[in-house]
């Protein structure tokens, strides 16, 4: 006889572990860089074509939107490149037991807070 247990479909109740959350936020950063790709190929594309538009990438890198992006983009690049780090120890078999995994877990997040707060403050 199969036991009927209570599913907890509400993704949003369940308190995932710190390993658990920088891995998904990995995969959320991975993804918002390569969708960014064609946007970074703008800018490039802006740059190099011509003195005005290279001033009109000037007007748009300035505006407050842009940089709104650009801090949302820095994130995904900070926090993809310190996890990035993580998962490669991980997969050299550095850090494997739990506490240690919490503590490298617990460094990106702040690694890339730092990182973050400094590039914030240098594009304002």
């Amino acid at each position: 006889m199969v036991k009927k247990r209570p599913k907890n479909l509400n993704l949003l109740t369940i308190r995932l572990p710190v390993p658990a959350l920088v891995s998904i936020m990995h995969r959320v950063s991975g993804a918002l860089l390569f969708l960014s790709l064609p946007l970074w190929l703008l800018l490039f594309w802006l740059t190099v074509s011509s003195e005005q538009s290279y001033q009109l990438a000037q007007v748009f890198l300035h505006s407050l939107l842009v940089k709104l992006l650009l801090v949302l983009l820095a994130w995904a690049f900070f926090h993809h490149a310190c996890a990035g780090i993580r998962h490669l120890a991980l997969d050299a078999h550095l850090g494997l037991r739990l506490r240690y995994a919490r503590a490298s877990s617990m460094m990106v997040l702040l690694l890339t807070g730092i990182l973050l707060i400094s590039f914030t403050v240098a594009i304002w």
